[in-house]
């Protein structure tokens, strides 16, 4: 019976240096006589969906992170809190493009405020919203946050979902953007639909999704990557009719997106066979254990936590594919 046991342990062996080295990385330190001196074992910090992998700290140039967050009202008065303040800044600019949902201000100074809290340190961030959004005495609403060193937006094309019947609270908010860096006519080009679903008429409005994704998506001149993302008011398995487009699928599953984990509602909705730049790469940010913080600290910024995903800088995943911008991408 030994040597049955003896295989056994010896794949059970195999199995653990494997989980080992997919896992964890080793560094060896060495004195000048080359004695090893110190074995330092941590975990992998590029592993795909990790929250070690994901910013503060920016991107490389060959891919770009868009996330998601819910600022859960931010106004004048919770910015002022500064460690609030500080934390945003330090999450915010961690990302190449932001989805923002609930701001509560008549204008965008809140945002212009912190837009220039995170520029002080000699990045380029700037903002976009759709003409006459605070008009009507709207005092909540949605917003994108880009790095335009590495984003370039058409603002011309930035506006909101049209809803003449007044079926959804918050008009999702729709621009097209460009990475830059590669060739403008072999750069990643994509439309992002910025939602945001009213808790108390989830139901009613989860089922508009699939109409408002198909509405721009067959928009002219046309884009094949459309990104929803933002807050839907409910998880990646209960979003109606959206979920049976064909090729949707959610770029996080099987993790809450809130700080007391209880809710999946916060993701990016992507067509996987459009939208082959995707790297596989997403996750939700832990900001209490990436930023040390305790749960009522991490409370005074939002009970959301930022779902991103990674994105290639070229369109197609890789070079000689020709891009429109805006237009209808062509080989």
């Amino acid at each position: 019976m030994w040597r049955p046991i003896v295989g056994l342990g010896l794949v059970a062996g195999l199995v653990g240096v494997a989980y080992f080295v997919s896992n964890y990385s080793t560094e060896f330190q060495r004195d000048e006589n080359g004695r090893l001196r110190r074995v330092t074992i941590a975990p992998r910090t590029d592993l795909p969906g990790s929250d070690a992998a994901q910013p503060p700290g920016g991107t490389a140039g060959s891919a770009v992170r868009i996330a998601s967050f819910n600022l859960d009202g931010l106004d004048d008065k919770k910015l002022a809190n500064r460690q609030v303040h500080d934390v945003l800044v330090r999450l915010l600019s961690g990302y190449d493009l932001v989805a923002l949902q609930d701001v509560r201000a008549a204008n965008r100074g809140v945002l212009v405020r912190l837009v220039d809290a995170i520029n002080a340190a000699g990045l380029t961030y700037d903002l976009a919203t759709a003409p006459g959004v605070l008009e009507g005495g709207a005092e909540q609403y949605s917003a994108f946050l880009l790095n335009t060193a590495t984003i370039e937006i058409d603002r011309s094309k930035v506006h909101c979902v049209e809803d003449p019947a007044g079926r959804l609270r918050h008009k999702p908010l729709v621009a097209q953007f460009r990475v830059k860096g590669p060739k403008q006519s072999e750069a990643f080009t994509f439309k992002l639909i910025n939602v945001h679903i009213d808790p108390a008429r989830a139901i009613e409005e989860i089922e508009l999704l699939d109409d408002v994704y198909r509405a721009i998506r067959d928009d002219r001149p046309r884009e094949d990557d459309i990104l929803m993302l933002g807050d839907f008011a409910a998880g990646y398995d209960r979003i109606g009719p959206l979920g049976t487009l064909e090729g949707i699928a959610a770029a996080v599953t099987g993790t809450p997106t809130n700080l007391r984990g209880t809710s999946s509602a916060d993701n990016i909705y992507y067509d996987r066979k459009a939208t082959v730049e995707f790297t596989g790469r997403s996750g939700v940010f832990d900001v209490m254990r990436q930023l040390d913080l305790t749960l009522q600290e991490a409370l005074q910024v939002s009970e959301h936590l930022p779902v991103w995903a990674e994105y290639t800088s070229l369109e197609g995943g890789y070079s000689g594919y020709v891009a429109g911008f805006p237009g209808q991408k062509t080989r």
